[in-house]
């Protein structure tokens, strides 16, 4: 097991420092860490107040519930970080340079992606997906056409999802009800939405990905097809550089990579009527109910109870967690393997969250 604790050590706190005055409080001083080499800042927790004594009893947690990797960082500078276990291979001990798979967290990428897309002017939410992909489904004409991006975007398809829902064969893709009418957590319409972007940019899908997303912010890492599913695997800090700009609302130090308030505003807010805790590919914390994938149920309470209550997450199979908390600049990163049985491992969530509230709140 590795464990890293990191402090400041000869770095000056104005480097990488964006003062936006046109900006909220929380948000106006972010640190960005360079988009080539190793250097991140620092925090340390005693600086901020934290309980050391507690982080222990947090990372026996985390290795107890197999991660690989987990961070916090406060105001973009790295406050805690920890390595576990193995890689995917079982080869060698996993370190900040090891890399993992998103899973579903990697939706939230998407989500962005298709913001830009509607703001370099290839698509625009309302557009029918079949304008981009043609025949895509084996509904009839009149069904299919009533399905939109913003569909895709909310898993509000109506697409049946009781047989495989990550295949995204036409045979797969059939009627089960209206577009909006009902709440579905189902892959296959969101990996179309790479189908789109690409149909509509005519671009490769990575090449336009790498090329407005990636790059920019210094993130590492690809998109690997696994089966049906596309599947974005980086280094831990990587999801920690997006976390950092969507935190800093589309803005990667002085340079705007995504400009549409809007777009932003309503990706991490509720959107539809059906789920409350679901926006565009991103889960809401917060809301007076949930729903989770495979069920038809509304739960009457928030994700996590533990959790900051505007905190909004990336959520992947076997507890890939990108967590995003506005109220206190906080990013929470987790990589690993399964820490339960669950589709969408939320008690852990919120159990990883209860330990490390002991740790910022003493």
């Amino acid at each position: 097991m590795l464990v890293l604790f990191l402090f400041v050590v000869g770095c000056k706190d104005d480097d990488g420092v964006i003062n936006n005055p046109g900006g909220d409080d929380n948000t106006s001083s972010l640190y960005f860490p360079p988009t080539s080499g190793d250097t991140w800042q620092t925090h340390t927790p005693e600086s901020l107040g934290w309980d050391t004594s507690k982080i222990d009893a947090l990372y026996n947690f985390l290795d107890d519930g197999s991660t690989r990797a987990f961070l916090v960082l406060k105001d973009g500078k790295i406050v805690l970080e920890h390595y576990a276990g193995k890689d995917i291979l079982k080869i060698s001990d996993f370190t900040k340079n090891s890399k993992w798979y998103w899973a579903s967290a990697g939706k939230t990428l998407t989500s962005f992606l298709v913001g830009q897309a509607q703001a370099d002017g290839y698509v625009k939410l309302d557009d029918k997906s079949s304008t981009h992909m043609g025949k895509w489904t084996s509904m009839t004409k009149e069904q299919e056409d009533k399905i939109t991006i913003r569909h895709q975007l909310t898993m509000s398809s109506g697409l049946d999802d009781s047989g495989n829902a990550d295949c995204t064969d036409q045979s797969c893709l059939t009627y089960k009800a209206d577009p909006g009418a009902r709440w579905a957590y189902q892959n296959a319409p969101y990996t179309l939405l790479d189908s789109v972007i690409q149909a509509a940019t005519q671009q490769d899908f990575d090449d336009y990905f790498n090329k407005r997303l990636r790059d920019p912010i210094g993130m590492d890492g690809d998109w690997t097809y696994l089966d049906y599913n596309h599947v974005y695997f980086s280094t831990a800090r990587s999801m920690a550089r997006f976390g950092i700009l969507v935190l800093n609302e589309g803005k990667w130090n002085e340079t705007v990579l995504l400009d549409d308030a809007q777009y932003i505003k309503d990706m991490v807010n509720t959107s539809q009527d059906i789920n409350k805790s679901y926006g565009y590919l991103w889960w809401l914390n917060g809301k007076s109910s949930h729903m989770l994938p495979g069920l038809q149920l509304e739960i009457r309470k928030p994700l996590s109870e533990n959790a900051p209550s505007d905190m909004v997450s990336g959520l992947g199979k076997n507890g890939q967690f990108l967590n995003v908390v506005p109220s206190q600049n906080l990013i929470v990163i987790r990589m690993g393997d399964n820490p339960d049985n669950a589709l969408v491992p939320a008690k852990f969530l919120d159990e990883m969250w209860e330990k490390l509230n002991r740790v910022i709140k003493p």
